[in-house]
C-alpha cells in the first residue's frame, strides 16, 4: 500500500452542526443531526437504518428517525447550490466533512461516547442513548464541572461563538449561494451575533460573480420565510443589503432605504429603516409568517413616489399591491401570505384613519378586508397594521386604539342573524311552499336573482351598520 494512500477512519459517531451550536449556547435543541465516519452503506442499511438522501448517503434512524450521514466531501462542479459532486467512504474524517460546512459555529462536532454498547460497536444504539440526553442542559453542566465533551473544533467555532461572529469555515463557502442567505438568517436569529469583515466581502464577491441568479425561488423562499421568523428579522435585511443580494432577490424591497417619509408621522424618515423597526415589532408580538411577510411589504410603494411630492406618499398602498405580487409571483409566496400582504398594502392607512370613520365608513371598510367572511385574517391584518404604527423611531409603545375599535365593530357585525335577514329581504313570491310560480325565461329568472342577491346583501350591510353605530355608542367611540 502506499503511503499517501487515504486510510479508513476508525468509527465513530458525532452530533453536529445547530444541535452543538445551540447547546453549547445554552438554547433548546430541536433537530439532530449525526455524522458517522469510517462506516459504508452497507453496514448502514444492515443496522436497519433508512435510506432518503438521492446523491449521497444520508438515512433516518429506524426507531428515532433523526437524521444521520456519513461524512463527506463536496466539490463545486457548476454554478449554484446544485453544482456539486460528492466523495463518501470509510477515508473521510469528521475533520474533512466539517470543512464543507457554511459557518465556523456551526462546524463543531461532538463525539458519542459508546457507553452502552459494551466495546461493540453500533451506530443505532449510541444515536438510541444520545436521544435521552437533554443536550444543552447536559453541555452546561459538563462544561460547568470542568469535564469538558468530547469536541472537535479545527476552524474556531468556539471562538467565535464567544465572541458572537458569524465567519465562514473556508474560501468553499462561495461555491453555495443559498450560505449567503443562511448567513443573514443566522444573524436575525442569533441576537447579537455579526457577520465578519472577510465573510461579508466573500459574499459580496458572489454576489458581483451572479452566483445568486443561480438561486431557485423555492430555496430563496423558505429561507426567507425563516429569516422572518427569527427574532430579529431586520437583521436579516441588513445582512443581505450589506453584501448587495437584497438588490438581486428583493429589489422592491431595497429601494425603500433613502426614501424620506414626513418626520411628523416617521421620526426615522427613512422608509428602510421604519420598515426594519416594523418587522422587528411583528417579532416582538410573536406574529405568524403571513403578518411579517404583510409588514415587509406594506410600503413598498413609496419607492415609486415621484420626487416633487417626496416626503408625502399619497396612493402608495395600490402601488405597493402591485410591487408585491411581482415578488409572490416570483418567490411563489404561499396564498395565504399573499393575501395579507395585499389587503394591508391596500388598506393600513385606511385603518390608521378610523377612529374618525363612522359605522357606514367602517363597515365598508371592513367589507373591502372581507373582514365577515374572513375574520381571523382581518384579525392577523389589524396585528400587521398595528406593528407598522409602532414601528416608529421611539414609538414603539405608543397605544393602538384602532385594533380595539375594529375588533369591537367585527364583533358586532358577526352578531346578527344574517339568515333571518336574508330571508326576509327575498321577494315573497319566491319563497316558501305556498310561493306563486311565474312563468319565466332564463333571462328574467337571472335578472330576478342577481336583485334578489342585492337585496340581501344591502340588507346585511344596513344591519351590520346598526350593529356597528350600537357598539359603538355603547363604548362611547362614536365618531
Amino acid at each position: 500500500m502506499s503511503l499517501d494512500a487515504p486510510i479508513p477512519q476508525s468509527p465513530a459517531v458525532y452530533l453536529v452542526g445547530g444541535a452543538v451550536r445551540d447547546a453549547l449556547l445554552g438554547r433548546a435543541v430541536s433537530d439532530r443531526d449525526y455524522v458517522v465516519v469510517g462506516v459504508s452503506p452497507e453496514q448502514m442499511l444492515a443496522e436497519g437504518f433508512l435510506p432518503v438522501g438521492k446523491d449521497f448517503p444520508v438515512f433516518l434512524h429506524p426507531q428515532t428517525h433523526d437524521e444521520v450521514a456519513l461524512a463527506r466531501l463536496e466539490r463545486k462542479t457548476a454554478a449554484g447550490y446544485r453544482g456539486f459532486s460528492v466523495q463518501f467512504d470509510a477515508t473521510v474524517s469528521i475533520e474533512d466533512d466539517l470543512s464543507r460546512r457554511d459557518l465556523t459555529i456551526n462546524s463543531i462536532a461532538l463525539k458519542l461516547m459508546n457507553s452502552e454498547t459494551k466495546g461493540e460497536f453500533s451506530v443505532k444504539k449510541m444515536i438510541v442513548e444520545a436521544s435521552r440526553i437533554n443536550w444543552a442542559a447536559a453541555m452546561v453542566n459538563a462544561l460547568a464541572d470542568g469535564d469538558a465533551p468530547v469536541l472537535v473544533d479545527p476552524f474556531g467555532g468556539l471562538q467565535d461563538l464567544a465572541s458572537k461572529t458569524l465567519r465562514h469555515v473556508t474560501a468553499a463557502f462561495a461555491e453555495d449561494p443559498v450560505r449567503i442567505l443562511r448567513v443573514a438568517r443566522f444573524a436575525a436569529r442569533l441576537t447579537g451575533f455579526e457577520v465578519a469583515p472577510d465573510t461579508v466581502q466573500l459574499m459580496r464577491g458572489m454576489v458581483d460573480a451572479g452566483e445568486v441568479n443561480a438561486l431557485v425561488p423555492e430555496r430563496v423562499w423558505q429561507e426567507l420565510s425563516r429569516g422572518l421568523m427569527a427574532d430579529e428579522p431586520s437583521k436579516m435585511l441588513t445582512v443581505l443589503r450589506s453584501c448587495g443580494a437584497l438588490a438581486v432577490l428583493l429589489p422592491e424591497v431595497n429601494a425603500l432605504w433613502g426614501v424620506p417619509q414626513p418626520i411628523e408621522h416617521h421620526p426615522e424618515v427613512d422608509t428602510g429603516v421604519h420598515l426594519c423597526l416594523v418587522l422587528d415589532e411583528a417579532a416582538r408580538a410573536n406574529a405568524g409568517l403571513a403578518v411579517r411577510f404583510a409588514a415587509l411589504c406594506h410600503d413598498l410603494g413609496k419607492a415609486t413616489t415621484h420626487a416633487h411630492l417626496l416626503p408625502k406618499h399619497h396612493g402608495h398602498g395600490e402601488r405597493s399591491v402591485k410591487l408585491l405580487q411581482r415578488i409572490c409571483d416570483r418567490l411563489k409566496v404561499p396564498l395565504e401570505c399573499r393575501e395579507l400582504a395585499e389587503i394591508v398594502a391596500q388598506e393600513h392607512g385606511n385603518v390608521h384613519g378610523c377612529m374618525s370613520l363612522n359605522a357606514a365608513a367602517t363597515v365598508r371598510l371592513m367589507q373591502r378586508c372581507d373582514a365577515f367572511r374572513r375574520p381571523t385574517r382581518f384579525e392577523q391584518a389589524l396585528l400587521a397594521c398595528e406593528c407598522d404604527a409602532r414601528g416608529r423611531a421611539g414609538l414603539s409603545e405608543r397605544p393602538y386604539p384602532q385594533r380595539d375599535r375594529l375588533l369591537k365593530a367585527l364583533l358586532a357585525g358577526l352578531s346578527i342573524d344574517s339568515k333571518t335577514i336574508a330571508t326576509n329581504a327575498m321577494n315573497p313570491v319566491t319563497k316558501g311552499q305556498n310561493a306563486i310560480k311565474i312563468d319565466e325565461n332564463d333571462a328574467d329568472k337571472a335578472k330576478s336573482a342577481r336583485l334578489t342577491g342585492e337585496r340581501i346583501k344591502r340588507a346585511i350591510a344596513a344591519a351590520r351598520v346598526d350593529a356597528v353605530a350600537a357598539a359603538f355608542e355603547r363604548a362611547g367611540l362614536a365618531a
